[in-house]
């Protein structure tokens, strides 16, 4: 049953044409950038694309800070919408549980394949965007001078201004993936449940958006700072702590657990009502 769905996935052209656009967009601004010289100033634009110019090392991060407020939820709410809600439109769902499939099982495959969905969407941006800044800005290491002590091989500067070796930007950059892969996790697990309730994939997909778009809302808005650190999107840049030396714990933590936390309640929440529910279509 996995390997079924993860085939119908991979033959899916939108799913493929997506990712696809999510690595176009960084590819586009960075040759925009590298051919007029003009980065956004530290504090502006999409994080970490300001350091760019002076070495690519950083690039995947930046390329993920301009695909994750919008494009990436959109990608993911979209394959997680159609998961459950596009085999009932299609008359698809009657006759998968017409064969000795379980309910559970079908909601556990669709699962994973949304997981490596994910998993393949950051990836992808991450690895084009890193050859991307190798081709386009270098990333020959230099001598940086901090407090009369010499460090050799940086490529890049952290967010506080200390010198990164190249091992240090790649565990860095591994740990920004794990945080937005989980992140888009939490998108999906919403998208998914909403499926269960509706016949309609747009229908899915679009509520995921909304909540997506009220929890932002909400988040900038100093009346509900009381409700902040439990909504989905509160934490989302808390991967750029990673990009901070010494790394910055409080809030990746945060950010892990309370996406850990959307999943597991909203996975619950579909398959109590998947599994209950009245298949006419």
């Amino acid at each position: 049953m996995i390997g079924v769905e993860l085939a119908k996935l991979a033959r899916r052209p939108r799913g493929w044409v997506a990712i696809g656009l999510l690595c176009l967009l960084p590819v586009v601004v960075a040759v925009f950038v590298d051919v007029t010289h003009l980065a956004p100033p530290p504090g502006q634009g999409p994080a970490l694309l300001s350091a760019v110019l002076s070495n690519g090392s950083l690039f995947p991060a930046a390329a993920l800070a301009i695909v994750l407020p919008l494009f990436l939820p959109i990608a993911v709410a979209v394959v997680a919408g159609d998961s459950i809600a596009g085999e009932a439109s299609s008359g698809m769902l009657r006759y998968l549980l017409t064969r000795p499939v379980g309910r559970t099982r079908l909601l556990a495959a669709k699962l994973i394949a949304l997981i490596a969905y994910v998993l393949v969407a950051v990836v992808a941006v991450a690895v084009t965007s890193y050859i991307t800044g190798r081709l386009l800005f270098g990333d020959a290491p230099v001598a940086v001078t901090s407090g009369g002590v010499t460090t050799n091989n940086v490529v890049a500067n952290s967010l506080s201004g200390t010198g990164l070796t190249p091992e240090g930007v790649l565990f860095r950059t591994l740990g920004a993936v794990a945080f937005i892969a989980v992140s888009m996790l939490g998108v999906g697990a919403i998208a998914l449940f909403l499926s269960t309730l509706t016949d309609s994939s747009l229908g899915a997909a679009l509520g995921a958006l909304a909540a997506l778009i009220a929890s932002e809302v909400l988040v900038a808005l100093n009346a509900a700072s009381s409700i902040s650190p439990y909504l989905p999107t509160r934490y989302w840049l808390a991967w750029l702590d990673f990009f901070r030396q010494p790394i910055l714990w409080r809030d990746i933590d945060r950010g892990f657990a309370i996406q850990a936390v959307y999943v597991l309640v909203f996975l619950a929440a579909g398959w109590a009502n998947f599994a209950s529910k009245d298949i006419t279509s």
